[in-house]
């Protein structure tokens, strides 16, 4: 039997349709330096990871028997992809899985630090009411508002569907410059279709935008998508939201542009230096941050399992059941 090893957890509707169809699955973690040995003595020719386990090129040489990498998520910046398939193995990934999960949790990041509520939260408990009051009283609306979303792949369309249902103008970049429909799901079976029009230019809106979430994957060359001249070039007090990678902003600069108002607050779902963030970056008033959960709902993770099993299955076949 083909003997499955995922590392870093896999949902329980994954497993169970991988065990149906003859595969071996195991959950329990193995850690990083250890990973190699256990891959080859106990046989196993699939590994599944997610953020925690990395998939790099002196692991990939070291474990000839390894026929499939699969990353529960998007991102595939944990796994030498191109050195990995260079060498034959076949590396999967779920991308569309998670789209909703992360859309949702930058939804309600917009609606929090737009309101102050994760700073509310934090304050309430000690602090005087009748002076936290006055403190919180100017929030502001998302209806009417312009929201950019750098990187408009799934994530970012999945977004832009929930920001133009509560009534935000979306200005996208990506790319390549297109004109996307993007389905509204209204509810109660209904549905619109409302037009986008994607630029290519980022300089060109970051003025323009009163919210900003960023949805690209960390870039080669490790430069910051948001450093010091473009976070200068926003409008004065805008709202920023990054569940995308740690490194697409440059913590410092976002600091000292939280500091001098001109962002009014951000919200953080991703760090440079996982799993150990920057402390003054957790800690500044004006961040609402989480621990990189943006696909973590147990939805998403149902799906991605599924969809890793199904991509496992098509590679590799139906094995011989084992209750045969």
């Amino acid at each position: 039997m083909m003997k499955v090893l995922a590392n870093d957890g896999v949902s329980a509707a994954g497993q169970k349709a991988l065990e149906e169809a003859g595969y071996i699955v195991l959950t329990d973690h193995v850690a990083q330096e250890n990973l190699a040995k256990t891959i080859n003595e106990q046989g196993i020719e699939v590994l599944l990871v997610r953020s925690a386990t990395t998939v790099r090129k002196d692991l990939i040489d070291a474990c000839p028997g390894l026929k499939l990498i699969g990353r529960g998520g998007v991102g595939m910046d944990n796994i030498d992809v191109e050195y990995a398939r260079e060498q034959g193995r076949t590396v999967i990934n779920t991308p569309a899985a998670s789209s909703q999960s992360v859309a949702e949790l930058v939804m309600g990041q917009l609606f929090s630090i737009s309101r102050f509520v994760y700073d509310s939260n934090r304050e309430m408990a000690q602090g005087d009411f009748k002076t936290l009051k006055k403190k919180y009283s100017k929030g502001v609306e998302l209806r009417g508002k312009k929201l950019g979303i750098v990187g408009f792949g799934r994530i970012g369309q999945s977004l832009a569907s929930y920001a133009l249902g509560v009534g935000m103008e979306v200005l996208a970049v990506d790319r390549a410059s297109r004109h996307t429909e993007i389905p509204v799901i209204i509810g109660n079976g209904q549905q619109v279709n409302v037009g986008v029009e994607v630029h290519t230019d980022i300089m060109k809106i970051l003025s323009e935008v009163d919210y900003i979430s960023i949805h690209i994957p960390k870039q080669a060359d490790g430069k910051a998508v948001l450093g010091e001249a473009e976070l200068n070039r926003l409008k004065k007090g805008v709202f920023i939201v990054n569940a995308a990678r740690g490194g697409v902003i440059d913590e410092q600069a976002l600091m000292r542009a939280l500091d001098s108002g001109q962002v009014a607050a951000a919200a953080m779902d991703v760090f440079e230096n996982e799993p150990n963030p920057n402390k003054d970056l957790l800690n500044h008033p004006k961040i609402s941050s989480t621990p990189h959960i943006g696909a973590a709902t147990g939805e998403a993770q149902a799906r991605i399992g599924l969809e890793l099993a199904e991509l496992i299955i098509e590679k590799f076949g139906v094995l011989k059941s084992m209750n045969v």
